[in-house]
C-alpha cells in the first residue's frame, strides 16, 4: 500500500520540486498539494493521507496553526513542517506552540536526501534517528 502525502506549500516551484521528489520514490503518492494553510486542513480533513508535509510560512493560516487544527480533527495523523530556519531559538518555540503531537515534527530541511530519509522514518515510526539540522 502506498505511503499517501499531502503537499503545502506556497510557493509553486517549491511545492512542485518536493512533490516531484515524492513522485519519484516508489511506494509514496502525493494524494493532494495545497498553496496555503486553510486549504491544507481542508484537503487533509477530507482525504487523510497518511503524512501531510507543510511550509511553516504559509499565508492564510501559517503550518504550526495548521498542524494544530489538523491534529485536533485527528490527533493521530503524522505531519511535518518544513522550516528553512537554523534559529535554535525559533524551532525550540514553534515546537512548543505547536501542542502536542508536533514535538518532534519540525525539521529543518536540509537536502533532498535527507527528505527521503525523514518520510521512511515516518512511515516506519522511527523518528528518533530522523533529526538533522
Amino acid at each position: 500500500m502506498a505511503l499517501r502525502i499531502l503537499v503545502a506549500d506556497d510557493h509553486p516551484v517549491v511545492r512542485q520540486g518536493i512533490c516531484a521528489l515524492l513522485k519519484a520514490h516508489p511506494g509514496w503518492e502525493v494524494c493532494g498539494e495545497a498553496s496555503e494553510g486553510r486549504q491544507a486542513v481542508q484537503i487533509a480533513k477530507e482525504l487523510r493521507p497518511d503524512v501531510v508535509i507543510l511550509d511553516i510560512a504559509m499565508p492564510t493560516l501559517n503550518g504550526l496553526d495548521a498542524t494544530r487544527q489538523i491534529l485536533n480533527e485527528d490527533p493521530d495523523q503524522k505531519v511535518l513542517i518544513l522550516t528553512m530556519s537554523d534559529s535554535e531559538q525559533l524551532i525550540r518555540e514553534s515546537l512548543g506552540s505547536a501542542g502536542p503531537g508536533a514535538s518532534s515534527n519540525l525539521f529543518h530541511f536540509t537536502g533532498t536526501g535527507y527528505f527521503g530519509q525523514l518520510l521512511r522514518a515516518f512511515k516506519s515510526g522511527d523518528l528518533a534517528n530522523s533529526d538533522q539540522s
